[in-house]
């Protein structure tokens, strides 16, 4: 009797021991977003779209475009361009403003129940600034700018850049983006990371003369080491300074002339490139060359449907387990993709070719129909 009360004092202790072991490890790892894990177990194909994010008092209709159009017309992923439209509460510094914390977690409950993942978009590096406007963070924190030399008013360059040789700069951006994360739920995020021009040039007493493809790296691992391998989200981001314009021959925009092309691999393969091309092409060789190199890939497209068709075609061609599917973009179609949202609506009510909302809606039709066509 002794020995059987010791024998099973003797199995509790270790069963409280093994309790005790497997609470420390569910502790140390978070557990797996259950709605992001059945999504990617039904997902056999992404149909995306990317848009602006909708200013704070429309909202509303946003939630009405994804639940209303969206869902129902087979769009399963949302990439949700904010930047510094947010109501950031760890930088007031900033004055940023925008959609709340509130607001951004009801718009990714609407997105779950019709079957969406929404990803949001936070421009890293590149796209500090638009035409005469500077961006907050450039504007707030001047030592942290790649040119220096340049006023304010960015004549005579594309868009302003952060210095990726200055270590403080991410100091604020992760604060950012763990804001971004936390108020959408998010289990993935864009960085951006397109149409880089800066880098490297004169002008930065940091940069200046090293290698541009070490640098750009040197980002692209920044953000990789936070949101991948410390937050345990996926990362994507756009392609084009990841290729050679004199390999590729697709010009300055599509890929790089800066020498950029070379951090592709010096960065982790387990980034998702979107690889936008706009134009009709007879071929997009950068589809294949993403994937060669171990990277799953979207293919992106924007307003010209016979273009979207032509490169859903060749992202369908023989196609590897790293073909993701297509992405839509929704370029200069107002607030939360308002102007699409009316074309995709009243699909009659506005033809004019120079209309964009109407042209990315017609875009988006024929597209859904190639990839049904492809199957």
């Amino acid at each position: 009797m002794a020995r059987s009360f010791s024998s099973c004092i003797g199995l509790l202790v270790v069963f409280g021991l093994a309790f005790m072991f497997t609470a420390a490890d569910a502790t140390a790892k978070p557990p797996a977003n259950r709605w992001v894990d059945h999504w990617q177990a039904t997902t056999r194909q992404w149909r995306a779209l990317h848009i602006s994010s909708p200013a704070p008092n429309k909202i509303a209709e946003t939630e009405k475009f994804v639940r209303d159009i969206l869902a129902p017309m087979g769009i399963n992923v949302l990439i949700l361009e904010v930047n510094y439209g947010f109501e950031f509460a760890s930088h007031p510094e900033l004055g940023c403003h925008g959609i709340t914390k509130a607001q951004a977690r009801h718009l990714a409950d609407v997105c779950h129940r019709g079957g969406i993942r929404l990803i949001p978009l936070f421009n890293c590096l590149g796209h500090q600034s638009w035409a005469k406007n500077t961006q907050p963070l450039l504007k707030v924190y001047r030592q942290f700018d790649e040119a220096p030399d340049v006023p304010l008013d960015n004549k005579g360059i594309y868009c302003r850049e952060w210095c990726p040789s200055e270590p403080k700069v991410y100091d604020v951006v992760f604060d950012l983006i763990d804001e971004l994360i936390d108020a959408f739920d998010a289990d993935a995020v864009h960085v951006g990371m397109d149409e880089v021009f800066l880098i490297g040039k004169k002008g930065c007493p940091r940069c200046q003369g090293k290698d541009v493809a070490a640098l750009f790296a040197s980002v692209v691992n920044r953000l990789h080491q936070h949101i991948v391998r410390e937050k345990k989200l996926e990362m994507l981001m756009w392609g084009d300074r990841l290729l050679d314009a004199k390999v590729m021959g697709y010009g300055k925009w599509e890929s790089s002339e800066t020498g950029s092309s070379g951090a592709i691999d010096r960065i982790p393969k387990d980034i998702i490139i979107c690889d936008w091309h706009y134009p009709k092409r007879a071929d997009y060789p950068s589809v294949r060359y993403f994937q060669k190199k171990g990277f799953r890939v979207l293919p992106a497209t924007w307003k010209t449907p016979d273009a979207a068709v032509a490169l859903i075609q060749c992202a369908q061609h023989d196609p590897t387990d790293r073909m993701l599917g297509i992405l839509f973009t929704g370029w200069s179609c107002g607030s939360g993709g308002a102007q699409l949202m009316q074309a995709l609506v009243q699909p009659n009510a506005n033809r004019d070719p120079k209309n964009t909302g109407a042209r990315v809606a017609a875009t988006i039709r024929a597209g859904l129909r190639a990839l049904k066509t492809a199957r």
